[in-house]
């Protein structure tokens, strides 16, 4: 079982201290390290400098918002990062939600699946290194009416794996007929089938084995003796994801909880939280959904937890970690690559 790392997100970072962590997780060889992208860096910078202070590890952005940029900017930067990388860079990409796309790029959330597609063939027509000329329903190039002429991106065509995060059923089908590899959330291995049923279904359709798609999911870890209190630790943010991860009618976390069976659960902690009763709302989450969506628990209830997840298909696991200093979290990714290695 390999494991990657994220880094990045909504609070300010340590440029240092994220430096080192990265660095140490390449020596215990850690397979990739993804950057967030929501509303607070974003997350090609990050990767540009840790390109020069890495060799190994691959660098993957987990995810590149597709509404944020021209599909051929997104190609240009995939590219060019790949260049200064020497090869390690994977291209995540995905639509974000409503909230996001249009509040902070203005830009409306209107058929997000099937502009996914249309940005994904058009970076790919730049990776072949054929002249970008493009007839979609979001994407016209060139520009019709106007002085624009198909270009070609002046980069050697280059083969750079695409992964797509994707929660509904259409958009995970998808997925499976078209992507290199898939990054999951909200993952149960004790309900695989909520997501990887559509996958598979999308994969068969277009005549590709299910082992032509990368599945890599974000796993929550965490490793000790007082199992009740790394629960509870935990389901703040379970309901932060219940309520705020989207709006009030469109929340693809809180969807996928529903799907895994988790419907009335879901939907409870969701009004509680949006009613502002955040408190409340973490109490509401069941310790199911703490425990059965990542590993937790003492090494002997972790390793069997990954045993799971490998079982069901999963190729790499996506750690979330608790907080503390990153001289902390670099001893406890340590154990947690030795408990996934020796599954």
């Amino acid at each position: 079982m390999k494991v990657s790392i994220s880094v990045g997100g909504y609070a300010g970072v340590d440029p240092a201290g994220i430096t080192e962590f990265v660095q140490a997780a390449e020596k215990l060889g850690v397979d990739t390290v993804w950057t967030a992208e929501a509303w607070g860096q974003d997350a090609i910078t990050p990767l540009a400098f840790l390109a020069g202070q890495t060799s190994k590890i691959k660098l993957g952005t987990g995810i590149m918002q597709i509404s944020a940029r021209a599909p051929s900017m997104t190609a240009m930067t995939a590219m060019s990062l790949n260049k200064l990388s020497g090869g390690r860079f994977v291209l995540g990409l995905g639509a974000s939600g409503p909230q996001v796309v249009e509040g902070l790029h203005g830009v409306a959330y209107e058929g997000p699946l099937t502009r996914l597609r249309e940005t994904v063939e058009i970076v790919r027509m730049a990776f072949r290194g054929e002249k970008l000329k493009y007839d979609g329903k979001y994407h016209v190039l060139p520009r019709p009416g106007g002085e624009g002429k198909a270009i070609r991106i002046d980069q050697p065509p280059v083969n750079i794996p695409i992964f797509l995060a994707t929660l509904g059923p259409k958009s995970l089908e998808y997925t499976g007929a078209a992507a290199d590899g898939w990054l999951g959330t909200s993952f149960s291995p004790d309900h695989a089938g909520a997501h990887l049923d559509h996958i598979r279904q999308g994969a068969e359709a277009a005549g590709r084995p299910m082992s032509a798609i990368d599945l890599h999911v974000a796993c929550g870890v965490a490793i000790g003796d007082n199992v009740r209190e790394l629960i509870d630790a935990r389901k703040p943010q379970v309901a932060f994801s219940m309520g705020a991860m989207g709006s009030a009618k469109t929340n693809f976390y809180n969807e996928a909880f529903q799907r895994a069976g988790y419907q009335d659960d879901a939907l409870a902690i969701q009004k509680l939280w949006i009613d502002g009763k955040r408190q409340e709302a973490a109490e509401r989450v069941p310790d199911e959904m703490v425990t059965q969506f990542g590993a937790v628990g003492t090494e002997d209830m972790v390793r069997e937890r990954f045993a799971k997840y490998k079982e069901v298909g999963i190729s790499t696991l996506s750690l979330g970690m608790g907080g503390g200093s990153h001289r902390d979290r670099m001893a406890e990714l340590e154990r947690i690559v030795d408990l996934a290695q020796s599954v």
